[in-house]
């Protein structure tokens, strides 16, 4: 597993639609294992193993992180923001943040007040971003509207291999995908393996959709982050018990094909892997949603990576979690292939 790439990853930005930097380094990533590589008007970047085989799956890993972007400058020269994905504003009040601009970097913060403070509910609109600058027309030789704002925040080793960044949901998942695809082409899977880093996940689903209904895959295993119970303040009995460091996460859910969730089941057997699960009582909030409903209908499943402090600047994860589900994904893509050939069957009815 290389760590390095997805400190790379993690110390890109990725706003919601604004994605195509960090869209190169997958590119550039993926070239050391693929046969070929496609991209679409979404963004996505795809790198493909095996193109020419009569089955396909499509990985999903949305790169994507939630942001803002500007909406107007004032005239004393600060920034005015509309949120892009599922922010929560108030932890970005006194937080130090990144404009970027055409390709660079100018440093802010969100401006703070005891007004602010003491709102009892703070929207995007509420926040401004002080860059230094004196005037509007200081502003916008740096800055433009539209450009996009992220938290500033370097990825930071934490005790017992865990570590913490903005932006882990979902671009931990974009780098399984990458990394699970190079392990399976090494293992000698046959199937057409597509792994796609999806664009806009947190905002339209664009990515996931474009990909699904250009590629029509057989099936679909979406790979996303999940809601760890062992973080203060959640309730195991929401949707079940999921910790920090024991392994990746499998859904039970009405969206969720049952043949591939019990294959997935018996190749972590297999592996003398644990694995946790997860209940979606109705939509996964994922990629997998989107897939799912694609044309004629995907199956598919959802691979997890345990998360504590979604949707804010200080996400931690566990560096044993990502490993193992890049090994589940993995042996599961290269016995799918094995299965697909016998004429794997979908569909958990027959008549």
């Amino acid at each position: 597993m290389n760590r390095e790439f997805l400190k790379e990853l993690l110390s890109t930005p990725s706003v919601s639609g604004y994605e195509e930097a960090i869209q190169k380094k997958a590119l550039a990533y993926g070239k050391t294992f693929a046969d070929t590589q496609l991209t679409d008007p979404s963004g996505n970047a795809i790198s493909v193993v095996n193109p020419n085989a009569a089955h396909k799956v499509l990985l999903c890993g949305h790169i994507d992180e939630i942001g803002f972007v500007v909406t107007h400058m004032d005239e004393s020269g600060r920034l005015h923001l509309a949120a892009a994905g599922g922010v929560s504003p108030r932890l970005y009040v006194g937080a130090p943040v990144q404009v970027w601009h055409e390709g660079a970097m100018v440093s802010g913060v969100i401006a703070t007040s005891s007004d602010l403070l003491k709102k009892d509910k703070i929207e995007a609109s509420d926040l401004v971003v002080d860059i230094g600058a004196n005037s509007k027309e200081e502003a916008m030789k740096v800055v433009a509207i539209g450009d996009p704002v992220c938290g500033d925040v370097a990825v930071r080793e934490l005790q017992n291999d865990c570590f913490t960044c903005r932006g882990l949901d979902d671009r931990t998942g974009a780098f399984v995908v990458l990394e699970a695809a190079r392990e399976a082409a090494a293992q000698g899977a046959s199937l057409g393996i597509y792994a796609a880093t999806t664009t806009g996940e947190e905002t339209t689903g664009r990515g996931a959709y474009h990909a699904a209904a250009r590629l029509k895959p057989d099936c679909a295993i979406a790979v996303d982050v999940t809601w760890a119970s062992d973080a203060p303040g959640t309730n195991p009995g929401d949707t079940g018990e999921v910790k920090l460091g024991s392994g990746p996460v499998l859904c039970m859910g009405s969206g969720v094909n049952k043949p591939m969730n019990g294959l997935l089941r018996q190749v972590a057997e297999e592996l003398d892997m644990k694995v946790q699960w997860e209940i979606a009582g109705g939509r996964t909030g994922t990629d997998g949603d989107t897939v799912n409903r694609t044309d004629e209908g995907i199956p598919m499943a959802l691979i997890s990576i345990p998360l504590r402090y979604m949707h804010s600047s200080v996400e931690v994860g566990s560096w044993k979690d990502i490993e193992d589900c890049i090994r589940l994904l993995a042996a599961f893509l290269v016995r799918l292939s094995e299965e697909m050939e016998k004429g794997f069957d979908f569909c958990p009815v027959q008549p």
